[in-house]
Formats: structure tokens, C-alpha cells, sequence
């Protein structure tokens, strides 16, 4: 498996890394923000800009493939679902990097669990099967809370309530984009949910990193 270190060293090198993420009015929110400005100026820079670029293609990968089941274009649904995949093993290779081989091929177990819900809820949502959406969306829950609690459980530093309730905003993230792209909603609304499912996904990021250098200060660095 890739070590993190060579993951830091392509995310800066592609030069990924995204501006601080700002406060928005969630649920779960309060203690994110509270995390994201801990992090203002972060102990662990090059962790911190390496795991902000693997969850950022998690979520430019998915959105490719929606955008390619929208326009029906078999092809590019291929291509953006193979490189969904590959990050999530570029992200669970990360966490094997500090956690071990087993840490990184149950985080990869989990986040297979993620895409395959995410999946389904693009595929339902274009069909127009509300069934379908609902069922998603209650698996993405149930795997929101399974990947919460397997993180919390690896660091001490990491709080389940506040990791499964930034998962879910994440979840909701995608509803909400997959909603406004299937229905052709005005690009400005478009625009303004991709803006903050990228400063979500910052959010969840930095708090991961955070709880890394805490744990692990000297290997962080």
C-alpha cells in the first residue's frame, strides 16, 4: 500500500488543496466549525492539505459520474465510477499509513458501502424512483453511522456523534446536488450547493487530519 507521505507529496504537487471552509447553519455543525477553526493554521500542514484533496476527489469523482448519468452517457459513468473507486483506496491507503493494513482495508470496506449508496441514489434519483431514493438514502445513513463509529474507535480524539453528524450533512450533500442536477435546477443553485459540499467535505477533513496529529504528532509531520 501507497504510505501517506507519498499521497502528501502528489495532493501538494497537483496542487488541490482548497481555502478554509466557512460556517453555514447544519445541524451537526457547531463543533465542524469549531474543528475547522482549530485548524486555521494547521500543526500539520502537509497532512492536513493531503486528506483535503483525497475527500475532494471523493466527491468531484461522484459528481462526474452524476453528470455522466444525466447526460446517459454509458462511457463516462464507467470512467467516473472507476475513479471513485480508486480514491477511496488512495483514502483508506492513507489511513493504513497510521493505522495499520487491517484499519485501512476495513475503512476501504466502509467507504465501498458509501459509494454503493451513492450510487444507487444517483441511479434512482435520475430514474424518478422515489422508492429506490429512500432506500439510498437509508442505507447511506446506516453506513454514515458505521464509518463513524469506526473511526472514533481507532482515535481518541475523534468524537462519533460529531463524525456521524458531519457524515450525514455530507450525505444530505449529495441529495441535494443529485435533486437540483436531475431536475435541470438554474445553474446558480447548482453552483452555490457544489460551493458548500466542497467546504463540508474541507470540514470533515480538517477534523480527521486534526485528530491524526494529535495522535500521532511526531509521524504527522
Amino acid at each position: 500500500m501507497k504510505s501517506l507521505s507519498v499521497g502528501c507529496a502528489l495532493v501538494l504537487g497537483s496542487g488541490l488543496a482548497l481555502a478554509a471552509p466557512a460556517a453555514f447553519a447544519h445541524p451537526a455543525e457547531p463543533a465542524m466549525v469549531a474543528a475547522s477553526a482549530a485548524t486555521a493554521a494547521p500543526a500539520a500542514p502537509k497532512l492536513h492539505a493531503a486528506l483535503r484533496s483525497l475527500w475532494h476527489g471523493h466527491i468531484v469523482a461522484t459528481r462526474n459520474y452524476a453528470m455522466a448519468v444525466h447526460a446517459g452517457d454509458r462511457a463516462r459513468e464507467k470512467k467516473a465510477g472507476d475513479a471513485v473507486v480508486a480514491n477511496a483506496k488512495q483514502i483508506a491507503n492513507a489511513v493504513a499509513g497510521f493505522y495499520g493494513k487491517a484499519a485501512g482495508d476495513g475503512l476501504l470496506n466502509l467507504l465501498a458501502g458509501h459509494w454503493s449508496g451513492v450510487k444507487a441514489l444517483t441511479d434512482t434519483t435520475k430514474a424518478g424512483n422515489a422508492a429506490g431514493e429512500q432506500k439510498a438514502m437509508q442505507e447511506l445513513a446506516t453506513n454514515a453511522t458505521a464509518i463513524a463509529k469506526f473511526l472514533a474507535g481507532a482515535n481518541p480524539n475523534w468524537s462519533e456523534s460529531t463524525l456521524q453528524g458531519a457524515l450525514m450533512m455530507h450525505v444530505n450533500d449529495h441529495k441535494t446536488q443529485l435533486d437540483e442536477m436531475m431536475s435541470n435546477a438554474p445553474e446558480a443553485e447548482q453552483a452555490k450547493a457544489w460551493t458548500e459540499m466542497q467546504q463540508h467535505m474541507d470540514m470533515i477533513a480538517d477534523t480527521l487530519a486534526s485528530g491524526i496529529a494529535k495522535q500521532f504528532p511526531q509521524k504527522a509531520n
